[in-house]
């Protein structure tokens, strides 16, 4: 037994482990939900993970990103989470993807078998960019919807895009699937929690509104959602996989 996956092996057997440590899981954006999401199933034993994510870290994130450290402040998010994960799990194969997600990278980042993918991106025709993308590859996925001006993780529910309600994403995500007619269901995390107006400015010269005005955020919530992203995941694998969960 792996001592490091011990505790993981007596929850779901040595089949278990031996599913995960063979999956690839893809998570689209490493910040506040992605992160958490990406260091879970490393801790879980996923075999190999794929870090999609342009940005670096910034100050404004050490509220709440687990990867944002004074010392990370400025490097590529994919390369500080991998290193992260390598602290802990050296086994993981991390494969870094230091890119702006949209479809006109699909071929870039799925050139290889994905089990799953986790979308945490903030950009909402990139996110319905991703699940179009999922679908036409059968890929499982789930999906984040908004966890910022919000405080109280308790309120964090898992169910199909059309069942949210009290998310402003979400509404404009049901929209945009109507549009394009994606058909099936799209598993989301999302929160019951009305969120606050966000509206003191930061930024004059912000050129977006978010630049301007960028969300109130917590650790709470984010953090809640990427490990619940977390557990999904490795929940649906093992269903696949008809292992049962002791």
């Amino acid at each position: 037994m792996n001592e490091a996956l011990q505790r993981v092996e007596l929850l779901i057997g040595e089949a278990g482990v031996k599913t995960l440590n063979d999956a690839c899981v893809l998570i689209a954006g490493v910040g506040g939900v992605g992160s958490f999401a990406a260091e879970s199933l490393a801790r879980s034993g996923i075999g190999t993970l794929i870090l999609v994510d342009a940005d670096t870290v910034a100050e404004s994130n050490l509220n709440r990103q687990i990867h944002a450290v004074y010392t990370t402040i400025g490097k590529a998010k994919t390369q500080v989470m991998a290193e992260r994960i390598h602290s802990f799990n050296r086994d993981c194969k991390v494969i870094e993807k230091p890119l702006f997600y949209s479809a006109a990278v699909n071929d870039e980042i799925f050139d290889q078998p994905i089990d799953f993918v986790i979308d945490c991106i903030d950009t909402i025709t990139s996110k319905a960019d991703l699940i179009e993308a999922c679908k036409a590859r059968n890929i499982p996925f789930i999906s984040s919807m908004g966890m910022a001006n919000r405080f109280d993780p308790t309120k964090i529910e898992i169910c199909d895009l059309m069942k949210t309600a009290n998310d402003p994403l979400a509404k404009v995500m049901r929209n945009i699937v109507r549009k394009r007619r994606i058909k099936g269901k799209i598993p989301v995390i999302f929160s019951k929690e009305l969120p606050i107006t966000q509206t003191r400015v930061i930024n004059e010269e912000g050129k977006t509104r978010k630049e301007k005005m960028p969300p109130a955020s917590t650790s709470f919530v984010p953090a809640a959602a990427g490990l619940s992203a977390g557990s999904y995941v490795v929940r649906e694998l093992m269903k696949k996989a008809e292992i049962k969960i002791v």
